[in-house]
C-alpha cells in the first residue's frame, strides 16, 4: 500500500482513535492501527478487543491495499514533524516506509489479516438523537461508575430507552446518578443495556456538544455510534443492572435549599482536615443553618457553618465528601436541594424544581 498526506489530515483521526490501543496487550496486533486503503478512502482501525474506533478520510490512495502500523509510534512520528508537511507512506513486505521531507521511519508490520476487527453487526434499534444531548446524559451520570468491581455489570453505563425518554445510571454501590431527557421513539416498552466503562470513558472524549443529530445503533451485544468520520462500537455488558428506582429515596419535609458554590467551597475548606482515607464529613441541618464538620486521627478538627433554606427537624448525618463535590460539580443549577428523611438514609441531591438529573448518596457512619 502507498499514500501520501498532509501531516494535519492524519494527525487529527490518529488522535481521535488511539484511545482505543491499550498500552498492555494480550495480542501483537493490538498495539498496531489497521490502515485500509481502497476507492478513494483511507480507513483507520484500533481496537482493543472491547473498543473499536475506525476514522475515514476521503483522499487518493496510489497503491491500495491493507497494512498495520504500530499505533503510538506513528502518532509520535506525526506530532514530531513540522506543521504543513507531507507524509508519505509505504508498505512491503515485512517493514512499513514513513518519510516526509529529510526525515525517514523504518516500522515493523504485521499482516493486516491477524488484526482483529469488528465488521458486520445485527444493530436491531437506531436513536437519533443531538450529540451535545447525548454527551450531557452520559456526562452528569457516568462519574458514579465503579472501577473493577466483582460485580462486572456495576463497572460500566446503564443507558435505557423507552418511547418517551432516554436514560442514563450509574452507581457504584455507594451512590448512585441517574440522567434522563424527554425524546420520542419508536421503542415498544423499554430496553436496557449496559455499556463498559473504557466505551464511556471514549464517548466523552469523542463526542462534542454540537447540535447535529447522530444515530446510536444498539445491538445484542455491541453498540454503534456515528459520528462525522469516525465510527465508534462497543461490546455490551452482559448482566443484569440493579433495580435502581429501589434505592431513590421518597419524598420527605427536610429538605434543604442551598447555595451551590457556597456549599461546595465550605466542603472543600473542610475536607482539608477529614480522613484522607474515608474522607468523612458531618453535616449539621438546623434553623435554617447547615455546620459541616470533619475530624480526622490526628485530632485535627475543621468546622464550617453555611446559611441554608430548611424546613425539617434537626439533623446529623456523615457523608462522604468526595461524593458530594462530584454531585456539586455535575449540576449546573446556582441552588441544590437536599433531601434527607432522617439519620439513617441516603440524601437525595436535585436541582430545584428539576427531575432531569438525581443523585443519592449513602450516608457513612463517623
Amino acid at each position: 500500500m502507498q499514500l501520501s498526506i498532509k501531516r494535519e489530515d492524519l494527525l487529527k483521526p490518529l488522535q481521535q482513535i488511539i484511545g482505543a490501543v491499550e498500552r498492555r496487550q494480550t495480542m501483537p496486533a493490538l498495539s498496531n492501527l489497521l490502515l485500509r486503503g481502497g476507492e478513494q478512502k483511507l480507513s483507520i482501525t484500533a481496537t482493543d478487543l472491547e473498543v473499536e474506533l475506525v476514522a475515514t478520510l476521503d483522499m487518493e490512495i496510489e497503491d491500495q491495499g491493507a497494512t498495520t502500523i504500530p499505533a503510538r509510534k506513528l502518532l509520535d512520528i506525526c506530532r514530531s514533524l513540522p506543521d504543513d508537511s507531507n507524509i508519505a507512506i509505504n508498505s512491503s513486505n515485512e517493514k512499513i516506509k514513513v518519510s516526509s521531507g529529510r526525515s525517514r521511519f523504518s516500522l515493523a508490520t504485521l499482516p493486516a489479516e491477524d488484526f482483529p476487527t469488528i465488521g458486520d453487526l445485527e444493530l436491531d434499534q437506531n436513536v437519533v438523537i443531538k450529540e451535545g444531548d447525548f454527551k450531557t446524559l452520559i456526562e452528569k451520570s457516568a462519574f458514579a461508575m465503579a472501577q473493577q468491581d466483582v460485580r462486572y455489570y456495576l463497572n460500566g453505563l446503564l443507558l435505557e430507552l423507552d418511547a418517551g425518554q432516554i436514560r442514563t445510571v450509574a452507581t457504584d454501590g455507594h451512590r448512585l446518578a441517574l440522567s434522563q431527557l424527554e425524546h420520542k421513539s419508536d421503542i415498544d416498552g423499554s430496553r436496557q443495556i449496559i455499556l463498559p466503562r473504557k466505551g464511556v470513558q471514549e464517548l466523552l472524549r469523542l463526542l462534542s456538544q454540537e447540535d447535529n443529530e447522530i444515530t446510536v445503533a444498539i445491538g445484542k451485544n455491541h453498540l454503534r455510534v456515528n459520528l462525522a468520520n469516525l465510527q465508534f462500537t462497543s461490546k455490551l455488558i452482559d448482566g443484569r443492572f440493579p433495580e435502581y428506582q429501589r434505592v431513590l429515596p421518597e419524598e420527605c419535609d427536610n429538605r434543604a435549599k442551598v447555595d451551590k458554590v457556597l456549599l461546595k467551597q465550605a466542603l472543600t475548606r473542610a475536607s482539608i482536615l477529614s480522613n484522607e482515607k474515608y474522607k468523612g464529613i458531618r453535616l449539621i441541618l438546623d434553623n435554617n443553618i447547615m455546620v459541616i464538620q470533619a475530624h480526622n486521627p490526628e485530632h485535627e478538627e475543621a468546622e464550617d457553618e453555611i446559611e441554608i433554606e430548611y424546613t425539617g427537624d434537626r439533623l446529623e448525618v456523615g457523608f462522604n465528601v468526595v461524593y458530594l463535590l462530584d454531585v456539586l460539580n455535575a449540576l449546573e443549577s446556582d441552588k441544590v436541594e437536599v433531601i434527607i428523611q432522617d439519620a439513617n438514609s441516603s440524601a437525595l441531591i436535585v436541582s430545584p424544581g428539576s427531575q432531569a438529573s438525581r443523585y443519592v448518596v449513602m450516608p457513612m457512619r463517623l
